[in-house]
């Protein structure tokens, strides 16, 4: 892959890279559901709520870890290379996700 859509990629995944940890700041900061919780249907909806905030701040952090692996390869010169096979990685792949680690091929084995 050439220096120039490398640094076209790079570029796209620090952007998303950051968008996701706004995202995540966002989410982890803890609701405040007050304290005249009446009923333990209400107890129950709120434990809930932190929880679903919860799996979608880990969620959010997997999809870092993945930004970060493909920062990491286009730092060691490795990127766009499939983990599994060895093959380049369709540009339309990394078009649509620039932290892809496999070809088409290699995904829908």
């Amino acid at each position: 892959m050439d220096t120039k859509n490398l640094a076209h990629y790079k570029t796209l995944l620090e952007r998303q890279k950051e968008e996701l940890l706004r995202e995540i700041a966002s989410h982890a900061q803890k609701e405040d559901f007050g304290s005249d919780v009446d009923s333990s249907d209400e107890a129950t909806d709120e434990a809930e709520e932190a929880g679903n905030r919860l799996a979608i701040v880990e969620s959010l952090k997997e999809d870092v870890g993945e930004i970060d692996s493909a920062l990491e390869k286009i730092r060691r010169g490795t990127y766009g290379v499939c983990e599994r096979c060895g093959a380049s990685i369709e540009e339309e792949v990394l078009t649509t996700a620039p932290e892809s680690a496999v070809c088409r091929s290699c995904k829908k084995k």
